[in-house]
């Protein structure tokens, strides 16, 4: 049994409150100053700020998946590429003017800064029998000629060959591709942009000089500069956006010019800090962090709005202007504070994710959250009270509709509390049951939405091309030298054929489509011998001769490891889902399990793996951190409010909105990438606000006026109602804006948590006061009104 006693006490006792607020409306001056030197010191740090430029930063550095795709890279080549798909307007690729085109951007090609490789159709190493020799070229030499003869056996030999065909020419002979592989040193952040840069101005040229042509730019590289030209740009886009939703918004609701610029100024500095403390830190900014301003801005301003809401009610009431704000600041501290807590709590639990841009996004927003409280009790009293509006706000009409409002919704959720405490959690548990309706979807291509750049020239690649999805394999061989044994290459072929009748899978690369090509050439040409070498030694010799021929920068390195132990498997696929590349994956594992001994245990990598684990391994993370937000937000609740049974009463309107937002979205949607795994934690400690204030005004009321359950119920509704209604209006107008990004967990979130806001709301007028009247119906408050700490 909680002790009366402990119950009647608060986190900042009112004469103390009382005294501060009178101090800082003295020395307004002070304060006003002292607050702006300290926020513009904090801000001047975001000059530190920078834009990440690879899609890696996506993945801790304990990742799996990550790791097994850096030793691939360790052993072969570095996967970091450019692919510039080439379609003419009009015919096929095989002309004279189309062919020399071609082969002059290819080699322009090699001169993109950080590139080490470029493969395209017309520098294919084409091997073929010259009496008893073998010999290695160029598919397409201009110089040599290009008449109709040397054209249609280009085209012949292009369209047979395996390793190209569906990889760097289309079926149809209409698209084909120069894929340019990069090695950057990750020395500094310019790297990537600077190869954009020169491939976008290369490519300019070339479709200047040759308008038929179709020159469309995609490939891991321009993957991770959309990302953070898509960041640069949300920035740019969705924070003035923020701005003028909440100048509408506070415009609207304050009717007050001073209360709105006092607003402005306190939210703006507390995203100002927020950034600069990162900056200061060595934030490197991501697309899902980089919306931490837009979030700032969105939760900084229920502080003020709580605030500014009482100060106006008082001077409606006749209230002198400083002595309105002493009683705004006595009213408010507390719930403001306790707030402002668990919001930063659920937002640093986000440091449990997997996915280090969550847990940028979710420190700097818990910054921003610790400020905009700072400046709400320093800067925004201290504004009011120097900023011109006259000594009385009786003129500046506030909100009187909404004021009744809240008295008639308090007075039909009174009369009909069963009804709707009832029917309330029946929709919740029907809710509830459409959550498994959703389906885990992380494919890093649908990040993007329709119209930027990169989605629009990836989905032409892969629907004129190839695919964009790669699973790559490192299958072990044995020993040294081990590749050019026969059964090895067996198990190999085995392989890419059970790969190639998989669904969704366009192309698979393996050393074996060029042995066969050896084999042949060195009998001859004749069609009989493409086929595998039956002979480890022959094997190896072949592949010796061809290295040989092979030109510098073309070599075997990306397939076949050093000591010629290991070789590299790529299966190109259609877009998948993550949940079919997983299975995909899955199913390979089991194959090599059962019928490839040596590689037994090798496991597909590469992005579209990377990314298929992501929402997985990220909610698997997640899970800890979020049962930790819960016990230190239901924690500070207890402690804070110094009762036991409303504390543990408000647990059931705190957690039942992500579970209601979460069975909306399987109903309307039925799909969730990564957003979902951080979405309960970052809401749990912004709608648990609605529930503090309510609960603190309810309590007030039987506590220091000792009214009954149901008139205390009346009190809270008619305080903070319209405030509680206000800062919600906010919040889901912020997250709206949040989800304009054409970045897609971003649009998700905002999404997700403006539906979890609104039902917030909803759980918070009506079945928290149902619950609450249940609990302390026939409990007369008037006993418990000698339990405060101050009268």
């Amino acid at each position: 049994m909680v002790k009366a006693g402990w119950r009647g006490k608060r986190v900042f006792g009112d004469d103390t409150v009382v005294a501060y607020a009178r101090w800082l409306v003295r020395r307004r001056w002070l304060v006003v100053g002292l607050s702006i030197v300290l926020a513009l010191g904090l801000a001047s740090g975001m000059r530190f700020l920078s834009f990440s430029t690879d899609y890696r930063v996506f993945f801790s550095d304990k990742n799996p998946q990550l790791t097994a795709f850096e030793e691939l890279q360790n052993i072969y080549t570095k996967d970091d590429n450019l692919l510039i798909a080439i379609k003419p307007a009009e015919g096929d690729l095989f002309t004279a003017e189309t062919l020399t085109a071609l082969a002059a951007f290819t080699e322009a090609a090699w001169q993109t800064p950080f590139s080490t490789r470029v493969d395209s159709l017309t520098n294919f190493q084409h091997s073929a029998a010259v009496g008893d020799d073998m010999f290695v070229a160029d598919l397409v030499d201009p110089d040599a000629g290009l008449d109709a003869n040397a054209i249609a056996r280009i085209k012949a030999l292009a369209l047979a060959e395996p390793l190209i065909v569906d990889r760097l020419i289309s079926r149809d002979g209409r698209t084909t591709g120069v894929n340019i592989t990069l090695m950057f040193p990750q020395a500094d952040m310019t790297e990537v942009p600077a190869a954009m840069a020169h491939i976008r101005a290369l490519v300019a040229d070339f479709a200047g000089k040759h308008p038929d042509l179709q020159f469309v730019i995609t490939g891991n590289t321009a993957l991770s500069n959309a990302f953070a030209e898509l960041s640069q740009s949300d920035m740019e886009s969705l924070v003035p956006l923020m701005y003028g939703a909440l100048l509408i918004v506070m415009i609207a609701f304050l009717r007050s010019a001073a209360g709105t610029v006092g607003t402005v100024v306190v939210i703006g500095l507390s995203a100002a800090a927020a950034m600069g403390v990162g900056g200061w830190l060595g934030v490197v900014l991501t697309p899902p962090s980089v919306t931490a301003p837009t979030i700032i801005l969105t939760v900084a301003v229920a502080d003020s709005i709580h605030i500014l809401s009482t100060m106006l009610k008082e001077m409606r009431l006749g209230r002198e202007r400083h002595e309105a704000i002493v009683e705004a600041l006595r009213i408010n501290m507390d719930p403001v504070f306790l707030t402002s807590l668990t919001t930063a709590i659920g937002f640093a639990s986000l440091n449990f994710s997997d996915a280090p841009p969550f847990r940028d996004l979710g420190n700097l927003t818990a910054y921003g959250v610790v400020a905009a409280w700072f400046f709400s009790v320093t800067l925004l009293p201290a504004l009011m009270a120097l900023l011109p509006g006259g000594s009385r706000a009786r003129e500046a009409k506030g909100p009187d509709v909404l004021e009744r409002a809240m008295v008639a919704l308090a007075e039909f959720v009174i009369a009909r509390r069963k009804p709707l405490m009832w029917s309330t959690t029946a929709v919740i548990v029907a809710l509830a049951a459409m959550i498994p309706r959703i389906d885990l979807n992380d494919a890093f291509i649908d990040y993007f939405d329709r119209g930027v750049p990169f989605r629009d020239n990836t989905d032409f690649v892969m629907e004129n091309l190839t695919g964009i999805y790669q699973l790559h394999y490192s299958l072990p061989a044995g020993d040294t030298g081990a590749v050019a044994e026969p059964a090895f290459l067996e198990h190999v072929d085995a392989f890419a054929a059970w790969y190639r009748e998989q669904p969704g899978v366009m192309h698979v690369n393996s050393i074996n489509a060029i042995m066969r090509r050896l084999n042949r050439n060195l009998h001859g040409d004749d069609p009989a011998y493409y086929a595998l070498p039956d002979d480890r030694q022959l094997s190896a010799q072949y592949l010796l001769l061809y290295e040989l021929s092979l030109p510098y920068g073309l070599d075997l390195n990306n397939q076949i490891n050093v000591d010629k132990s290991a070789t590299r498997v790529v299966v190109t696929t259609e877009n998948m889902t993550t949940r079919e590349s997983r299975d995909l994956a899955a199913r390979a594992a089991a194959w090599l399990g059962e019928n490839f001994p040596s590689a037994a245990d090798a496991e597909a990598t590469g992005p579209v793996v990377m990314f298929s684990y992501l929402s997985e391994r990220n909610i698997n993370s997640m899970i800890l951190g979020t049962i930790l937000a819960i016990l230190l937000i239901s924690t500070s609740l207890i402690l804070a409010l110094r009762d036991l049974r409303h504390g543990l009463v408000s647990l059931f309107p705190n957690t039942v909105p992500a579970v209601m937002a979460f069975g909306i979205w399987g109903i309307l949607v039925g799909e969730i990438g990564v957003a979902a795994s951080v979405l309960g934690a970052a809401s749990l400690g912004i709608i648990v606000d609605d529930t503090v204030h309510f609960l603190s005004k309810y309590l007030r009321a039987r506590r220091e006026q000792g009214l009954s359950a149901e008139d205390a119920v009346r009190y809270a509704f008619a305080t903070v109602g319209v405030a509680l209604t206000v800062t919600s209006v906010v919040l889901v107008g912020g997250f709206s804006v949040l989800s304009l990004s054409n970045f897609l967990p971003n649009e998700v979130m905002g999404e997700m948590m403006a539906v979890t806001i609104t039902c917030a709301l909803l759980a918070d007028f009506l079945l928290l006061p149902p619950l609450l009247i249940a609990m302390d119906a026939g409990k007369n408050g008037a006993a418990t009104a000698n339990t405060r700490s101050e009268p």
